[in-house]
C-alpha cells in the first residue's frame, strides 16, 4: 500500500517510519511531510492507499488537510497525543485513531484494517472491469484502473506497453497520451492474449501490427511504426522470429 506519514515532530516521524518498516512489509512509504501544506502535494503526487496524519501541525491542520481532499480514496489513520479528536476523526472518515506513543499492536490492527478495506476496493473494481469486458465492450476496450479511476482504452489504439514495477505504462498510437494503470505487465499481457501482442522482452508488450522493422542483433530490436526502439531478450528472440513468419 503506497502510504504517506503526515506529523510535524521529528521524533514522531521517524518513530512511526521505523515502526511500519519493521512490523508492516506491506506498507511501502512513499512520502513523509512535516506540515499539511506538503501533505496535499505529497497526496496529489503519490495518490496514496493510506495516509497517517497528525493533528495539531502549524499552517493546515490535519482536520484541513482531509478538508481539501474530500473526494480521496485513501485510508486515514489519525496519530495524535490527545484523545479528545476522536470525534472530530470519526466525522472525517478515519478508519483508526492511534495515540502517541504508538504501540505496535495497535498499528499492526490499524494497518490490517487498512488493507481490508483496500482489498474490498480492489474487489469491487475487478468486477466492474470483468462486467464491462465481457458485455459493454467484448473485445475492442479495455477497462483499466489507474490512480484516478478507471482509463478506457481501444486495444487497436495500443502501440506497446512498458513495466514500471507493479504497474505498466500503455503507449499509444497517433501520440496520444501514455496511459499509467495499477495492474502488472504480465496481467495487462493476459487481457491482450491473442489479440495480436507479443511479449518480446520481460519490460515489454508489442502490437505486433505496429512494428515497423526488425533489426538483427544479439536479441535485436524493434522499431515502431511511431519510431520507438523496443529490444528483444534472447530468451524470447526465437520465439518471435518464429510468431512473426506467421503475420
Amino acid at each position: 500500500m503506497r502510504t504517506i506519514i503526515v506529523d510535524d515532530e521529528k521524533l514522531s516521524r521517524s518513530v512511526l517510519k521505523l515502526l511500519l518498516e519493521k512490523h508492516c512489509p506491506a506498507v511501502n512509504i512513499v512520502a513523509v511531510c512535516a506540515d499539511g501544506i506538503s501533505a496535499l502535494e505529497a497526496i496529489e503526487k503519490y495518490q496514496p492507499d493510506l495516509l497517517f496524519l497528525d493533528v495539531e501541525m502549524p499552517g493546515l491542520n490535519g482536520f484541513e488537510v482531509l478538508q481539501a481532499c474530500r473526494d480521496a480514496s485513501f485510508s486515514v489513520i489519525v496519530t495524535t497525543s490527545y484523545d479528545h479528536y476522536a470525534l472530530e476523526a470519526i466525522r472525517h472518515n478515519a478508519l483508526d485513531y492511534l495515540l502517541k506513543p504508538i504501540v505496535r499492536e495497535d498499528l499492526v490492527d490499524a494497518v490490517d484494517k487498512a488493507m481490508m478495506r483496500q482489498r474490498q476496493k480492489e474487489d469491487k473494481t475487478d468486477a466492474l472491469m470483468e462486467f464491462l469486458h465481457q458485455h459493454l465492450y467484448p473485445g475492442e476496450r479495455l477497462a483499466l484502473p489507474c490512480p484516478e479511476g478507471l482509463r478506457m482504452l481501444l486495444v487497436k489504439d495500443i502501440l506497446y506497453c512498458v513495466a514500471e514495477g507493479e504497474s505498466t505504462c500503455i503507449h499509444l498510437v497517433n501520440g496520444a497520451e501514455p496511459a499509467s494503470v495499477c495492474r502488472s505487465l504480465k496481467e495487462v499481457e493476459s487481457l491482450l492474449k491473442n489479440k495480436g501482442f507479443f511479449r518480446v522482452h520481460h519490460s515489454y508488450l508489442v502490437n505486433l501490427n505496429y512494428m515497423d522493422r526488425y533489426i538483427k542483433g544479439d536479441g535485436g530490436d524493434i522499431i515502431m511504426t511511431d519510431g520507438s526502439c523496443i529490444p528483444v531478450s534472447r530468451q524470447r528472440k526465437q520465439e518471435f522470429m518464429d510468431r512473426i513468419e506467421k503475420l
